[in-house]
């Protein structure tokens, strides 16, 4: 019995090549793949159809958080559960909490940052089918790889096939699961 598909992965050797097939797999309609590159490609995310990440959202979200934490720590502290006027200052006063609320901004955005990253990129993930192909080493080192995920709607092996091979897809490889 046949190990189930995980999906095809095709191999470029030059960034023209994997720009120029990553838009032609975006244009297709695939809508689960990726590029494996072995060094950031400026322009790629663009080629492949991706929309800006919402991390730094997540992390705004943190910063605010801690923000606001940090005030409200020092108004319940000062102004409502341990009172104690000395020498005429205030009960609150956003200078005396802006030291406290500034670490808090700063360690609750990292935190948001962090925890954003993993989440969105759902990692930890310590196994991915790609890595059975033998060549993938090379993706760290000289080539660059579209993999097309088997339960993508449009996938068809035949099709799919075809269409790396006109995008210059060299040594086009079923993965399995």
């Amino acid at each position: 019995m046949a190990a189930p598909s995980y999906g095809l992965i095709a191999t470029f050797e030059t960034a023209p090549e994997i720009y120029h097939a990553a838009e032609q797999v975006r244009d297709a309609g695939y809508k689960n793949w990726d590029v494996i590159a072995p060094c950031p490609l400026h322009g790629l995310d663009k080629a492949m159809g991706l929309k800006r990440s919402i991390v730094p959202r997540i992390s705004l979200a943190g910063g605010l958080t801690g923000f606001c934490t940090g005030m409200s720590l020092i108004w319940w502290t000062g102004a409502s559960d341990y009172k104690l006027i000395v020498g005429g200052k205030p009960l609150f006063s956003p200078m005396f909490a802006f030291p406290v609320s500034y670490e808090l901004t700063i360690l609750f955005t990292a935190f948001a940052t962090i925890i954003g990253m993993f989440v969105v990129n759902g990692l930890p993930r310590h196994y991915h089918p790609v890595l059975k192909y033998d060549q993938i080493k090379r993706g760290m080192d000289d080539a660059f790889f579209i993999v097309i995920e088997a339960r993508d709607p449009r996938f068809n092996l035949a099709n799919t096939t075809a269409l790396l091979a006109k995008a210059g897809g060299k040594s086009i490889k079923e993965l399995e699961a």
